[in-house]
């Protein structure tokens, strides 16, 4: 898998107009927060440095293919004294894939301060991390995800909330030091923000297989972080329903500051009877590449 640099590192085709590289996948789509993290990295190149992004709004409307290049024209809808506001397209083969609005807050506003508390969980030193006891698709998920380092924490080492049905509580950071870019791990974060967020719709449902598909993606960015130290994802998903399962993650760095807020829906449809979910393989793409409807 290839560094974030690599991901992140946007060809400027013209004015308002990039391609994001080709990143080599075991997935049978291009991941989700690659697609919002290079969209994302577009709209900012988009925007005076005095700014910086505050939220992000996103529909995933198409599969992407992980082996060709994937293009995003940005569109400037408003540049404001306070606010700046920017749609983004991500198009393949002439395709929309994903859609996303983003706004930029002026830095060194100032105003009323409070925040939620994380929960008492664990340090991730003291979280174990056992690959053999992971299903085959979350292996060759880390696999994937191999330059980052994530740890579920057990349930059984946290307090459940007795009004949410599903919990789910994940350490993960970027294993090596990123560079002192404020914006370079904002983005960076956005495409973290999708890892394992759908699969805390499943913790109440054990061994039950479904198809899934980021739908949409809305992130609110609270205060600095740096994705190279332990950041906290606290999700929940509060309803699943007519194969659609809504969730939610609250993410503290490791102080206990909320410094983002990650809301999605996504596909969670049973399998027909008999069929079995596809592996992971480059071989399988071309039948996994189909659309969701």
């Amino acid at each position: 898998m290839p560094d974030i640099r690599e991901v992140l590192d946007l060809e400027r085709i013209d004015r308002d107009i990039y391609r994001g590289p080709v990143i080599e996948s075991v997935l049978q789509r291009t991941f989700g927060g690659q697609v919002a993290g290079q969209a994302l990295a577009a709209a900012t190149r988009t925007v005076d440095s005095e700014f910086t992004v505050h939220s992000l709004h996103a529909y995933f409307v198409g599969p992407g293919r992980p082996h060709i290049p994937t293009t995003y024209l940005v569109d400037r809808i408003r540049d404001g004294r306070s606010f700046v506001h920017r749609h983004v397209r991500a198009v393949q083969d002439g395709r929309t894939i994903f859609m996303m609005q983003a706004s930029f807050h002026r830095r060194g506003d100032s105003g009323i301060e409070h925040s939620d508390r994380m929960r008492d969980v664990p340090d991730p030193e003291d979280v174990p991390v056992d690959v053999s006891k992971m299903s085959r698709g979350r292996r060759l998920l880390f696999q994937e995800w191999s330059d980052w380092d994530i740890r579920v924490v057990p349930p059984e080492l946290y307090s459940q909330n007795p009004y949410t049905p599903s919990q789910q509580v994940v350490w993960f950071r970027a294993k090596e030091e990123l560079p002192d870019d404020d914006t370079f791990h904002v983005s960076t974060l956005a495409y973290m923000s999708d890892m394992t967020l759908l699969s805390s719709a499943k913790v109440p449902h054990p061994g039950v297989k479904v198809q899934e598909a980021s739908l949409d993606h809305a992130m609110w960015f609270l205060r600095p972080f740096r994705a190279d130290e332990w950041l906290l994802y606290d999700q929940v998903s509060p309803s699943a329903h007519a194969g659609r399962a809504l969730t939610h993650g609250r993410i503290f760095n490791r102080a206990g500051d909320l410094v983002a807020v990650v809301t999605q829906e996504g596909l969670t449809r049973h399998l027909p009877p008999g069929m079995q979910p596809v592996p992971f393989t480059p071989a399988s793409r071309s039948r996994l590449g189909e659309n969701i409807d």
